[in-house]
């Protein structure tokens, strides 16, 4: 079974809502609401990141995870950092999600590209940390999104609610922020 976590059919699913990344625009039948924006940065584990500095000899030689196939979202990174073809994409572990992405820096297995507000409890709490300090802004963002004539339409709005009350804080993250281009 595969999943798209870039849309779903509320009439052939079996969803009341979902949390889809995207600009927003899911249909005149959804409602959205704007959980947060996706801003990249590339994340390790503390014996990945070591005590020297980094840059893009250490990146070239690292093991990066790719959480897609793909591997658009390093090459959004690298792209937005003047770093386009100064490192080799083909090599490294390949995901199907950040999260896989992310699991997989945190246990020390090389250096994934992840999502800021997805690793902001783990930064916090001293489980990944970050070899750069520039995170880039996709133009995306995560939506909380539901039908607009759902049965159960209220308790999405309670979800929706409590969601916005969980988001993680990177105010205190020491980053960068480079919008989308």
């Amino acid at each position: 079974m595969w999943m798209d976590f870039d849309s779903v059919d509320f009439y052939s699913e079996p969803f009341d809502c979902a949390i889809l990344l995207g600009n927003g625009n899911f249909g005149a039948e959804v409602e959205t609401c704007k959980l947060f924006d996706e801003w990249l940065i590339p994340i390790c584990s503390a014996d990945t990141l070591g005590d020297q500095p980094w840059g893009t000899e250490r990146l070239q030689a690292a093991e990066l995870i790719h959480p897609s196939s793909d591997r658009r979202d390093w090459r959004r990174w690298l792209s937005r950092m003047d770093l386009s073809g100064q490192v080799t994409l083909s090599k490294g572990k390949v995901f199907d999600t950040l999260d896989q992405g992310i699991t997989a820096a945190v246990r020390g297995h090389g250096v994934s590209i992840g999502d800021l507000f997805l690793v902001a409890d783990d930064l916090n709490e001293g489980q990944v940390f970050l070899p750069f300090n520039s995170a880039v802004g996709t133009g995306d963002a995560y939506y909380l999104v539901w039908l607009q004539d759902s049965f159960k339409r209220q308790r999405v709005l309670e979800l929706r609610d409590h969601l916005l009350t969980c988001l993680p804080d990177i105010s205190g993250i020491a980053v960068e922020l480079l919008a989308a281009p």
